[in-house]
């Protein structure tokens, strides 16, 4: 990590002996990233538009009720943009730390952010639900900064959730940017990979990785009953929700509730056993396959105009850097921005080791995203 904060610290310092616009933009992407990574609030950065944060708990209507929701207001900055930024799988949800962290670091260079709950990606299932809430924070912040559109950023599975969202002819006029991070395309492919540690690319050629097991983990709980008895299923759940929550020692005294063939199954979950998973994770995708479609952007991106931007970590073993290539081969022409494939990022975290051009894309792709959000209009009145 010193050694990534020393090369973006050299690029950043490149940026700065230049007085161009362009340049100061691309200052203001290398200073955020160096305040995200550093995981604290590094100082001298007021050059670049760096600002005091402030915090306000808040919620979105949605069909199901209220969902938690947070802003990040940055103090002193007049008509501000606004982009609504997604928590990927994750129990925590908006109180996640890198998430708390990454929301400031955004709301710092002079952007409102809002952070809407997830609570379908927040209990580890990928659910239509969340596109709505996704659309209903677009919709809801674009009336708090006054302005035509707000982007929005979604990490992980939010990633291609958010792009439905912006797809959809109820919440796009609301959306002028999204940045997808780490997103998935089509969820029936990842899952295949989940067990089958290979994957094919829009250009057709198949991909050899090692998945990570956590995915068929997840399509497991997710899918809890098609595994395990009805008697089962409520004890089987709570145990794999602990076991994803990384409470092993919890979830092994709660599996022990499970009648005995439950147990035998709940130990492949366990000990990652994917060779014997895979026949029912595989029927799983057979007979869900609606339902994962409706997830997916894939074939379901007509209706995107936002300019949208994608970013993929290189080796990413949850979800594949072919589901970006993927993505920018089925968005509508002209639609995405920049592409970047990158070892600058593990997943969605800033712990690669990138060569000094992956630096620079980067430190690029983000500045064409703050010249997104510099540039939302005005609403009218």
């Amino acid at each position: 990590m010193k050694r990534w904060l020393r090369r973006l610290g050299i690029v950043l310092a490149l940026f700065v002996a230049f007085a161009a616009q362009p340049a100061y933009t691309h200052a203001r992407a290398a200073a955020l990233l160096l305040r995200f990574a550093a995981k604290g609030d590094p100082q001298g950065f007021a050059r670049f538009g760096m600002h005091e944060v402030d915090v306000e708990d808040t919620s979105i209507e949605v069909p199901q009720g209220k969902m938690r929701a947070r802003y990040y207001v940055p103090r002193g900055v007049a008509s501000p943009p606004g982009i609504v930024v997604c928590h990927g799988v994750h129990h925590l949800g908006i109180d996640e730390p890198r998430m708390v962290r990454f929301a400031r670091a955004i709301a710092s260079s002079g952007v409102v952010v809002l952070t809407p709950e997830l609570q379908e990606l927040a209990d580890y299932r990928i659910d239509p639900k969340s596109v709505t809430t996704i659309g209903r924070a677009a919709m809801q912040l674009r009336k708090r900064v006054h302005k035509s559109g707000v982007g929005v950023l979604g990490l992980s599975f939010a990633g291609g959730l958010s792009l439905l969202a912006a797809s959809e002819p109820e919440y796009a006029p609301a959306i002028d940017f999204v940045v997808a991070v780490g997103a998935h395309d089509d969820l029936q492919r990842v899952a295949h990979f989940f067990v089958e540690d290979e994957i094919a690319g829009p250009d057709g050629a198949e991909v050899k990785l090692k998945a990570h097991d956590y995915g068929a983990v997840v399509l497991v709980y997710m899918y809890v009953a098609s595994f395990f008895s009805g008697r089962d299923v409520p004890a089987a759940r709570d145990a794999i929700r602990l076991w994803l929550w990384e409470k092993f020692d919890d979830a092994r005294a709660a599996a022990k509730k499970l009648t005995e063939a439950g147990q035998k199954e709940i130990a492949r979950v366990f000990e990652h056993r994917e060779d014997e998973l895979r026949p029912g994770i595989e029927r799983v995708i057979a007979s869900h396959g609606d339902d994962m479609k409706r997830v997916s952007p894939h074939d379901e991106l007509a209706g995107l105009r936002a300019r949208t931007f994608l970013l993929h970590s290189e080796g990413d073993t949850v979800i594949p850097a072919s589901e970006t290539r993927w993505l920018a081969h089925d968005a509508p022409e002209g639609a995405v921005a920049d592409a970047v494939v990158s070892r600058a990022i593990v997943h969605v975290d800033l712990e690669g080791k990138p060569t000094w051009r992956e630096q620079y894309d980067l430190v690029h792709l983000l500045a064409g995203v703050i010249d997104a959000a510099d540039a939302e209009g005005e609403a009218d009145e």
